[in-house]
């Protein structure tokens, strides 16, 4: 089930919601509970016993490591033995079939692997479990003793299959005690339509452009037929995965939680250092936090830092899939970061804003070219197309029609992915107060219109992050 889904709208959360508050507060975890169970089991019916076992298993690793906080062998013990069974069991479903193909390759075996499809959210509800372990371990959080509020924590369906990272410090507090007002409400459902809106109004119209360029043989594209195919998958991921995460975040207001922003315009960057702190902030959050800085940071000299960047960087790109076009682009990243820190960020602050931000757009488009494409060589070919290296020619009456047909869907994308549309909507607000007031809920309702308009006639619906 998916937030844009039309039975997600009109028959889970509204049951959903209706049950939630028509209970008693002491009873709103269970709900949260139930229902987060049924929104995973809707696509994942087998899988949710893995979600479930992860959740009790590392909730007896929490207690286990209270009791035995005095007792430091046997802490570190459980410990170790929790790391090892979260990473077991997503490495076993997502890199095994993966790892088994290299070893194939390498030593010309045959090896058979089981091919398991991915548990939806795997990624995220892991990382979430591992993170309230070590906080607990290293004495950052208290110990959660009510299973029901744990599990209503890792398996909470708003943020379950594609973030944001929730830590358990952040909510430990919300979960048990939580206040929603009707202004707190109603942000949250503004802040779900605009979500909506990004994701199946912008991202999936542009998508649909990017679809039909990848569809055809790259001997046959033209440059800028290249260009424009990649350049509308680097704006369809930004607004279906912001968009997810906005609906994320407003569906936890209207539950009673605050969520940490996940996206802050990362394509208004004037470098990548400054990108990779606008974009999936959750996930850059949990890889500093839980692997920079235990690997020492940028503390114990340039040399070191420089590999722990390399680490970093390489852990998130097999973070985001098991094949060597994610590491590559993960160690792509890492590199750009490096060199930033080493000389290239210094450099950048001679030239005018307007030349910054473009190196920073042009490195993010070519990263997600590796990103997207299924092998390294489908990424090369690709990469060779858009810089004419083939000699595909400029462009063809394709690529003009693909370019006057999505213009103005572009020229509107690329102002929604800068700050200026909020900046507009609070002026209205500010300076006509009443008449904003109306106007800006009606604008939002006029959003939750249109995006179920195109649902009801529309198939095209897929979220990028979901395979994550």
């Amino acid at each position: 089930m998916v937030f844009s889904s039309l039975i997600f709208l009109f028959l889970f959360l509204p049951v959903t919601l209706l049950v939630y508050y028509g209970s008693p507060r002491k009873l709103r975890n269970v709900i949260l509970l139930v229902a987060s169970l049924i929104f995973y089991a809707w696509g994942e019916p087998v899988y949710i016993l893995i979600m479930v076992f992860s959740t009790v298993f590392d909730y007896f690793n929490g207690l286990l490591i209270d009791k035995y906080r005095h007792r430091k062998g046997i802490a570190r013990a459980v410990f170790l033995g929790s790391m090892t069974g979260s990473l077991g069991i997503l490495g076993f479903f997502k890199y095994a079939g993966f790892l088994v193909d290299n070893i194939n390759q390498l030593f010309h075996l045959h090896l058979q692997t089981a091919d398991l499809p991915l548990p939806v959210g795997i990624s995220f509800y892991t990382f979430q479990t591992m993170s309230y372990v070590v906080d607990v371990y290293l004495n950052k959080v208290p110990v959660q003793r009510n299973i029901v509020s744990f599990g209503a924590y890792v398996t909470m369906f708003p943020q379950l299959v594609a973030g944001p990272i929730v830590k358990y410090g952040d909510i430990a507090g919300q979960l048990e005690s939580r206040r929603v007002t009707f202004e707190r409400f109603g942000e949250g459902a503004e802040l779900f339509m605009r979500g909506l809106a990004k994701k199946v109004l912008l991202a999936n119209n542009i998508g649909m452009l990017w679809t039909s360029v990848k569809a055809e043989p790259f001997a046959e594209l033209s440059v800028l037929s290249a260009w424009l195919g990649i350049i509308a998958f680097t704006l369809q991921i930004y607004f279906d995965f912001s968009g997810y995460s906005d609906m994320a975040r407003g569906l936890g207001k209207m539950f009673g939680f605050d969520f940490m922003e996940n996206f802050r315009y990362p394509y208004i960057s004037g470098s990548v250092t400054e990108f990779w702190r606008r974009w999936h902030i959750s996930l850059g959050a949990w890889f500093r936090e839980y692997v920079y800085i235990p690997l020492g940071g940028n503390r114990q000299g340039m040399a070191k830092q420089l590999r722990n960047v390399l680490v970093v960087w390489f852990l998130t790109g097999l973070w985001h899939g098991a094949s060597w076009n994610f590491i590559v682009w993960g160690l792509y990243f890492g590199f750009f970061v490096m060199i930033e820190k080493l000389f290239l960020l210094r450099w950048l602050e001679r030239f005018p804003a307007w030349i910054r931000h473009v190196y920073t757009l042009l490195i993010v488009i070519l990263g997600w070219v590796l990103f997207e494409m299924e092998h390294l060589a489908s990424a090369w070919r690709f990469i060779g197309v858009m810089f004419g290296v083939y000699g595909n020619g400029f462009a063809d009456r394709q690529a003009s029609y693909d370019l006057s047909a999505n213009a103005v869907l572009l020229v509107v994308l690329a102002f929604c992915a800068t700050p200026l549309p909020g900046k507009v909507l609070s002026y209205v607000k500010n300076r006509w107060k009443i008449a904003g007031a109306v106007a800006v809920p009606l604008l939002y309702v006029l959003f939750m219109f249109l995006s179920t308009a195109y649902l009801v006639n529309e198939t095209y619906n897929p979220f990028l992050y979901f395979r994550f």
